[in-house]
């Protein structure tokens, strides 16, 4: 996608052709910088610490991880030290264990010497399965946009609330649940998204709202309670939102506090669309609430916020009573029962086995 004309991808080889660059999602959105990863260790901190994150983008970055790995030791100990490694920086999204188990895979059937060759070329073609994906995401998703559209005159833009980042900055390109609206834009159907702050470390006002006016996409930061107040008053309307994790049955897993803008869309009678690729689907899951692993993530998050100073220095300041205890739950789960339906790159389904099933008839089979 386009940042200010020119576009970009948030991961892609470099020219040495032993390394790859990502964009350091940490430092946006006041300075956009690249980041080289060249090790085990370098994919493994860039994870843990969000330098990458959105969880087509981890399975990726993880991808590449592994095939770095390979460069120090190619040998079946270090296909499992190195998985083992990738697989405990991010415990919920489960793009990360598809993408090491696929490659891993892979590995096995070659001889060491092949197996860094064999990884990076492996890694890249899940970067690229996942541009296609999401970009199949955007025709379906921006279908819905521009039908909303039409039913409602065409006389207005249609506005879109999404909630967390789940933009190209989360994926490859195109992203997810901003897919569909970067296809109407493309398009020409006119959108404009509220976008959420997205606390505890405002993906939202930091990255979403970044990537869109880096693409001229019109958009509102919002405070993360202030959703359900505009769709009671008919300001919103529809809500798409990503996933880090699906269930076989369609509960979506997704940033803390999405659960609470579903169960307002259902109130409302907004609909409430999750948009993923394949990868994000779990089919040993049923249950999410109960199955679902919620990382729980440093307390610092909380109390503490960085930004920017008037003189254009940068600080970090502490906003919570010091000493107080802190919770900091990454994720929520959203029951299949909220959710209008589900767009993938095969189509748009209900939020059912009977509607993931029908998309994806040989997960069926294999089950």
């Amino acid at each position: 996608m386009n940042i200010d004309g020119q576009p970009y991808r948030t991961i892609f080889p470099d020219p040495d052709g032993v390394s790859v660059q990502v964009i350091d999602q940490t430092r946006l959105p006041f300075a956009f910088e690249l980041k080289r990863l060249a090790t085990l260790d370098d994919a493994a901190v860039a994870i843990r610490t969000m330098i990458v994150r959105g969880a087509p983008l981890i399975g990726v970055t993880a991808a590449y991880g592994l095939a770095l790995a390979m460069r120090a030791d190619a040998s079946h100990d270090g296909i499992d030290r190195a998985v083992a490694t990738l697989a405990a920086t991010r415990p919920t999204a489960v793009n990360l264990r598809w993408a090491l188990d696929r490659v891993a895979a892979n590995l096995r059937q070659v001889a060491p010497d092949e197996r860094f060759e064999r990884a990076f070329a492996e890694a890249g073609r899940i970067a690229e399965e996942d541009v296609a994906s999401c970009r199949a995401i955007g025709a379906h998703g921006g279908q819905i946009i521009a039908d909303l559209h039409k039913a409602k005159g065409g006389d207005r833009p249609i506005t879109v609330l999404t909630h967390c980042n789940a933009g190209w900055l989360a994926t490859v390109d195109w992203g997810t649940a901003l897919a569909p609206v970067y296809a109407a834009h493309e398009q020409g159907v006119p959108v404009h998204v509220l976008v959420d702050e997205t606390r505890p470390r405002s993906q939202g006002a930091a990255l979403t709202a970044f990537e869109l006016n880096g693409h001229g996409v019109p958009h509102t930061v919002i405070a993360d309670n202030a959703g359900g107040h505009l769709m009671q008053h008919g300001q919103v309307d529809l809500c798409i939102v990503g996933s880090d994790r699906t269930t076989a049955r369609g509960d979506v897993c997704n940033k803390i506090g999405t659960y609470l803008k579903a169960l307002a869309a259902h109130d409302t009678g907004v609909p409430f669309y999750a948009a993923l690729p394949f990868s994000t689907i779990d089919w040993t899951l049923q249950d999410g609430v109960k199955e679902i692993p919620i990382e729980e993530r440093d307390g610092r998050e909380v109390t503490h916020m960085t930004g920017r100073l008037a003189d254009g220095s940068f600080a970090t300041i502490e906003v919570v009573s010091p000493g107080s205890p802190v919770a900091n739950p990454a994720f929520d789960v959203t029951p299949a029962r909220l959710v209008t339906g589900i767009i993938t790159e095969r189509g748009v389904c209900d939020a059912s086995a009977e509607g993931l099933y029908g998309l994806y008839p040989e997960r069926r089979q294999a089950a």
